[in-house]
């Protein structure tokens, strides 16, 4: 299934890289440049998320984040160069389920997208399948050849991040800022490592020589099909 994201901002530059990276990943862009042109978007069809920019020319942006709240059950993420805790909170008491600041990494925003969508997924939608694994959003099940096995939370998370990012590298410094805050995790710790093996164990055949969770050395973890590295 290819999600609807409408991006909202009034620098077209931003507006053009925005569509040409989320086409790239499977999703379908609709932009707006003002809350005008937005308005328009949503009476012509909803979206299943909306990337908002703060400062808008007709509006502000926190305003119209209410609206969308009031109005409509659909994730929001801001988007903005304000980069104050204070702006920060502002935003998400206004009903937006994510805030990133301006520039910022496409991996990132693509990874913080799909959280968001699986917090609003339905029952049909709730199913992520690779090789012999399925995960259960909406359970938090995971089976391996048809085998429940039991994850951590942060096991879960991790597991989830890397295949639905399936095909790619991730960085180190991506999986921390992704699934832990900045004050939970230094530069030197093992944490990374450390679930890595947790999760080889719980979902290879022979953890020594895995199928699944690839290491790119120097650099981080790849999931990939069984078999087809």
């Amino acid at each position: 299934m290819k999600y609807k994201i409408l991006a909202i901002d009034d620098d077209p530059d931003i507006l053009k890289v925005l569509k040409a990276n989320l086409e790239l990943n499977n999703f379908i862009v609709e932009t707006a440049s003002n809350c005008k042109e937005a308005e328009d978007r949503l009476n012509d069809g909803l979206p299943e998320l909306i990337i908002l920019d703060l400062i808008l020319p007709d509006c502000d942006g926190i305003e119209f984040c209410r609206k969308i709240r009031k109005e409509y059950n659909i994730p929001v993420i801001m988007l903005t160069a304000r980069d104050r805790v204070s702006d920060k909170v502002i935003g998400l008491e206004s009903g937006a389920d994510d805030y990133i600041v301006k520039p910022f990494e496409t991996l990132e925003l693509i990874a913080r997208i799909k959280a968001c969508l699986r917090r609003y997924r339905t029952t049909e939608d709730s199913v992520l399948r690779a090789g012999d694994i399925t995960v259960d959003y909406a359970s938090r099940a995971v089976t391996v050849k048809g085998k429940e096995i039991y994850l951590t939370p942060k096991e879960f998370d991790f597991l989830v991040l890397l295949m639905e990012n399936k095909g790619k590298v991730l960085t180190r410094n991506f999986i921390k800022k992704s699934l832990w805050k900045s004050s939970q995790i230094y530069s030197w710790s093992r944490v990374i490592d450390v679930h890595i093996q947790h999760l080889r164990k719980k979902i290879e055949d022979d953890p020594a020589n895995p199928e699944y969770i690839i290491t790119i050395p120097g650099v981080g973890y790849k999931f990939v099909e069984k078999g087809s590295e």
